[in-house]
């Protein structure tokens, strides 16, 4: 297998159907695999994933029973990953599936094994830049690691890079970890475009305004001073 996708997925049920879809349009071959993670959905996202998975061959399900974060869920379906390059992307479809497909050709383009790939978004609203340049900027300055659009999607990378990571984050935090591990361990890091345009179906499990964001600042600099102390 060359690539695991993991789709996390919360409360999704109606992005579902169009997710798979548009995978199934642009996985041309054998050796990829996508795992849809049932984190811990209320809703009927598993009844919904169950119906419409056996269509799609190279698709595959991971249920957790209880949310304990995005970045749980995440790592629940990397550990059932069997490519040589893994990672994850949204099912919210803010990220377009060929987007992954634009990733892996990136990574079979480098001589280079170890490499990070990752997005970086294009067409968001202004204050969503305004936070985002924020937020990237305080990271660089207390981590001493140029970070930039930290939370674009997709993230993939060599599994041998997932198996240095010790105590990775269960929250959010996870995309802050990878990719200032990865930049600490001087991994080669190629960013490419991605458009980011609205949700299609549903609401963000996170950004539901400024008091959502107050909140997400406040766990990500616990979680940077945690970081910076057991990278350092």
């Amino acid at each position: 297998m060359k690539l695991s996708i993991i789709i996390p997925c919360y409360n999704e049920s109606k992005n579902i159907p169009l997710v798979l879809s548009k995978f199934g349009e642009v996985i041309q071959r054998e050796d990829i695999e996508l795992i849809v993670v049932d984190n811990g959905s209320t809703d009927n996202t598993a009844e919904v994933t169950a119906e419409l998975l056996p269509k799609y061959s190279f698709a595959k399900y991971v249920h957790v029973p209880v949310n304990q974060g995005y970045g749980y869920g995440i790592l629940s379906g990397l550990q059932q990953a069997q490519g040589t390059y893994i990672g994850w992307t949204h099912a919210d479809l803010q990220t377009d599936p060929s987007d992954v497909i634009k990733a892996l050709d990136i990574i079979e383009s480098q001589e280079e094994p170890m490499i990070y790939v990752k997005g970086e978004r294009k067409g968001r609203p202004f204050f969503d830049q305004f936070f985002t340049s924020g937020m990237s900027l305080f990271e660089s300055l207390y981590l001493g690691e140029k970070l930039h659009d930290i939370n674009a999607q997709p993230n993939i990378f060599h599994r041998d890079f997932f198996k240095q990571w010790e105590n990775p984050p269960h929250d959010f935090s996870l995309d802050l970890y990878a990719l200032y591990l990865a930049k600490k361990l001087k991994i080669k890091l190629v960013r490419f475009d991605v458009i980011f345009p609205e949700r299609v179906h549903g609401t963000s499990s996170w950004n539901t305004g400024f008091a959502a964001k107050k909140k997400f600042i406040k766990r990500t600099l616990e979680f940077s001073k945690k970081l910076k102390k057991s990278l350092n």
